[in-house]
């Protein structure tokens, strides 16, 4: 079934509007997306504001690790805490891609519990999911409904959380590689990431994220 031009924008809005509320049931999953709004997630994807976006997110996710591992620094490894009760309708997606993160890395690892580093949440928005901060020094993964549909969503769940972990976007690559999220096409539904993205996680997190501790003193 594909929306009208008119039907869309109030599904949008609407979904913006249940997003902002905190409440994102799964029923409110707008229909399949119209051609239209592919190239709207390609150009917000490639745009400097996305990938300024990413950046602000991996540097507050960093400082909220190293407040927490400064206050701990007994601690043996570097544990990323995220919350996914802001997107109920992607838990089963979330929690594969963590599986996926926590078994490809050992520097660092993600754990579902309180007082989180970052948030997972849903909702409708054209520029498709994304990795940001709520400018407040916290960092959230927002995963669109429409996107989700018509990309395979656990390799999206897995392509943001990537960004969590500092990799940046990379859409000329293969599907083989993670972070080419939705360069190579609705085809790829690869949700791992490959040898060289787990070497450069490894890279950024090793010897208990010295760096993140230098900013959290």
């Amino acid at each position: 079934m594909r929306l009208s031009k008119s039907a869309l924008s109030a599904a949008i809005g609407l979904g913006l509007a249940t997003a902002t509320l905190g409440v994102s049931p799964a029923s409110a999953v707008p229909d399949a997306p119209t051609s239209a709004a592919t190239p709207a997630y390609i150009s917000y994807e490639k745009s400097g504001e996305n990938a300024a976006a990413n950046k602000a997110f991996f540097e507050a996710v960093q400082k909220s690790v190293a407040k927490k591992l400064a206050a701990n620094p007994g601690a043996q490894a570097v544990t990323v805490t995220y919350s996914a009760a802001g997107a109920p309708t992607f838990k089963a997606q979330i929690d594969r891609s963590t599986q996926i993160w926590n078994s490809s890395v050992q520097n660092v690892q993600l754990q579902e519990g309180s007082n989180p580093d970052f948030d997972y949440r849903e909702g409708n928005d054209p520029r498709g999911s994304y990795a940001s901060t709520d400018g407040h020094g916290k960092g959230y993964i927002f995963i669109d409904y429409t996107q989700a549909q018509e990309y395979d969503s656990t390799r999206i769940t897995a392509h943001e959380t990537g960004h969590v972990l500092g990799l940046p976007d990379h859409y000329e690559g293969p599907c083989s590689e993670l972070m080419s999220g939705g360069g190579p096409g609705p085809s790829c539904t690869n949700p791992n990431p490959d040898a060289n993205e787990k070497a450069k996680v490894e890279q950024l997190w090793q010897n208990g994220l010295v760096k993140g501790l230098g900013k959290a003193a």
